[in-house]
């Protein structure tokens, strides 16, 4: 009868909805739930919970955190950051930054900003391309020897992760290794929150504006660790594509595989509601996939499909550039919340255990493999491996990226592989480990150092074992 309330059949028929709606077991009196105990009627039953006399113990995540930069985007943008400062609170500032950076005049602008909003500013500028621990301890030290109640990271991710590294060791004063990850450090958390950081990106790339994380090489243990806590996170972005145009080709190339990976990761990652319950003082800054991170990350790969290879092929298309840009934010407000796995926890030792590869258009110093074509050379052997754990994300990726990925192969399995390695060859990515200067006689080595990244692998969406890592580094010495 209209408006009388609803039967009892009508309320189970209601409860039964809601569960299934929500992916809940079904545990009643008529409807069996499977390998569950019964209770009440049209009551669901949680798989990640268990009653504890009148309390529920949840034995499976059901809480996911996001968080990201407050961000100032568009031509000029960096031209007001002397407002935005001064809005944080910060009076005396040190700008960090590499030589190459330096070298184009934007830290200088950023400075003369700064100091026309009355901010008393200096230039950091010796950051290593690929930062060390002891690149990161020369800045501390360097950085140490004033008082500073805020920074700027002008440059790519080695800059703003440095930066990164800085505020930490200035505002709570301690050794390196004791924030750094296990197992590499100590995993010790900040006692509180850092002073004002604003990042500056000048390349599309590495999302470290939006992230809480900041990696750089152990030159000892030849691998890549960082440090990962909320309180890394810069207090604003300042994002202007403007300052982008003069960035070489190869650079282009590696910054946005970097992006790419970022947003792929993050996509097929765990899910959040598969890890086990923590309490808020032990939830991690990774918490696995999540609807909110899985809408930005689908973004970015609609932006990268459009963009690319224009960015690529064209630098001076700031059309192309801001979507590069956009895509690097959004990808950044996926991973810098859900996580990356394979690809980035293999790269970290190809990158740390380079002998000789020199890319052009890089410092050619050192030897070194640049962060996101590291990253790159295994995702298309890391993303057939777990592409059993949702191929609908992983045809959903594939078709975003390159619809022609469904005509050029009838294997389900190979698509998003196959849109990898076209993108690759057209930008102009190298031909797999092999290209970088690898063997097979170092898989052995390279796999010890990806087992070492953990915190990355738990992120994972099926369990990694060593046999695992290392078909997917022989499947990598060559992608084509």
């Amino acid at each position: 009868m209209q408006g009388s309330n609803p039967s009892a059949t009508e309320r189970d028929a209601a409860a039964v909805a809601g569960c299934r709606a929500m992916n809940l077991e079904l545990a009643d009196d008529r409807v069996p739930a499977r390998g569950l105990t019964h209770c009440a009627p049209a009551r669901c039953r949680d798989p990640a919970q268990e009653e504890v006399g009148s309390m529920t113990e949840y034995l499976n995540e059901t809480v996911f955190t996001w968080g990201a930069t407050p961000l100032k985007f568009g031509a000029g943008a960096v031209d007001e950051i002397g407002w935005d400062l001064a809005q944080l609170g910060a009076r005396r500032v040190l700008i960090i930054t590499d030589p190459d950076v330096a070298a184009t005049g934007v830290p200088q602008r950023v400075a003369d900003a700064a100091k026309a909003g009355g901010l008393t500013v200096e230039i950091y500028d010796r950051v290593h391309v690929e930062p060390t621990d002891r690149s990161v301890r020369d800045a501390v030290e360097a950085a140490s020897e004033s008082t500073w109640d805020g920074f700027i990271g002008v440059g790519g991710g080695s800059a703003i992760d440095t930066a990164k590294a800085v505020n930490l060791l200035t505002t709570y004063p301690a050794d390196l290794d004791d924030y750094v990850n296990k197992p590499i450090g100590r995993g010790k958390a900040p006692d509180g929150p850092l002073k004002p950081l604003v990042a500056v990106p000048t390349t599309a790339g590495t999302g470290s504006e939006t992230t809480p994380v900041c990696v750089m090489d152990f030159l000892d243990l030849q691998v890549k660790s960082g440090i990962s806590h909320s309180h890394l996170r810069p207090n604003l972005a300042v994002i202007d594509p403007l300052l982008t145009l003069s960035m070489p080709p190869e650079v282009t190339a590696a910054s946005g595989m970097d992006v790419l990976c970022h947003a792929l990761e993050s996509y097929t990652a765990r899910p959040f509601h598969s890890f086990p319950r923590h309490t808020p003082e032990t939830r991690v800054a990774y918490n696995g996939s999540n609807p909110i991170s899985d809408a930005w990350t689908e973004q970015a790969l609609h932006l990268l499909a459009r963009s690319f290879r224009k960015a690529v092929l064209n630098g001076g298309d700031l059309e192309a550039r801001t979507d590069m840009m956009l895509a690097a934010t959004f990808a950044g407000m996926g991973f810098g919340n859900a996580g990356v796995h394979v690809p980035h926890a293999c790269a970290y030792p190809i990158a740390g255990r380079v002998r000789e590869y020199r890319p052009a258009n890089y410092p050619q110093e050192v030897a070194l493999v640049p962060h996101g074509e590291s990253v790159s050379l295994t995702a298309p052997a890391a993303f057939r491996f777990t592409f059993p754990t949702d191929p609908g994300k992983h045809l959903r990726a594939a078709d975003i990226l390159d619809p022609r990925a469904q005509q050029a192969t009838a294997d389900e399995r190979e698509r998003l592989p196959a849109a990898l390695t076209s993108l690759m060859r057209d930008i102009g990515v190298p031909n797999g480990l092999s290209g970088v200067g690898y063997g097979r006689s170092d898989i052995g080595a390279l796999v010890e150092g990806t087992m070492q990244q953990q915190r990355l692998l738990a992120v994972a969406p099926r369990t990694v074992h060593d046999e695992d890592v290392e078909a997917v580094l022989t499947e990598s010495l060559e992608n084509w």
